[in-house]
């Protein structure tokens, strides 16, 4: 694979597959919020609206309702993939931030090309962030704007996306924000930067022939 596509790839590739790291995180004092980071609040509503969109683009992209509800079952883990998403992408930007990084337009534009060389164009590029990321066509700019970020920031760090500096530094970025999340939505390990499911014993796990989703 092409180093840049790669490079470009593996920070969302590291957000699907984090390894898990229990930590004591609470978020009580915080009603209606889904998380908290660096004392702005991630709503419920703001939550929900985002898998919303990203159900609705699945729901677009495979109309036939068999294929769908298999997309469903698939994809059960929507929500709490997302939050971790949108608590990601702010521990990103401050890290960046906090080495002086920011990125242009015509940097993302430059990205996007390159991708949609790669993946058959505008709408193939849409359908293969949509399909492995859970990234909505119309967040797909604002996903490519980190992408260009964590690159830079690996950079400016002498490293690659894939290294221990540079989880550090989201790590240094994480106790900066003090993420916290809703128990509902598992925890925050801040060594890896990454959401950890919480041991609920009483939630359902979903299992290969169910299609309900983990709130």
């Amino acid at each position: 694979m092409h180093r840049r596509r790669r490079t470009a790839l593996v920070l969302s590739a590291a957000i699907a597959a984090a390894a898990p790291l229990l930590t004591a995180c609470g978020n009580e004092a915080h009603p209606g919020a889904a998380a908290v980071v660096g004392g702005q609040r991630i709503t419920v509503a703001q939550l929900e609206s985002r898998v919303n969109e990203v159900r609705q683009a699945q729901k677009a992209a495979v109309p036939d309702e068999t294929q769908y509800q298999q997309v469903l079952a698939s994809t059960s883990s929507l929500t709490r993939d997302t939050l971790h998403n949108m608590v990601l992408d702010r521990v990103l930007h401050r890290a960046a931030r906090d080495q002086g990084i920011t990125v242009s337009r015509q940097e993302i534009q430059r990205m996007r090309a390159r991708l949609e060389q790669q993946t058959g164009g505008s709408k193939g590029l849409e359908a293969t962030w949509l399909q492995k990321y859970g990234i909505a066509p119309g967040r797909l700019d604002d996903n490519l704007r980190l992408q260009v970020e964590a690159t830079k920031l690996a950079t400016k760090l002498g490293t690659d996306t894939t290294q221990p500096a540079f989880w550090k530094a989201l790590s240094t970025a994480s106790e900066e924000l003090h993420v916290d999340l809703n128990p509902r939505y598992g925890t925050w390990d801040v060594q890896k930067s990454s959401r950890v499911d919480a041991k609920t014993p009483w939630v359902r796990e979903v299992t290969a022939s169910g299609t309900q989703e983990k709130a």
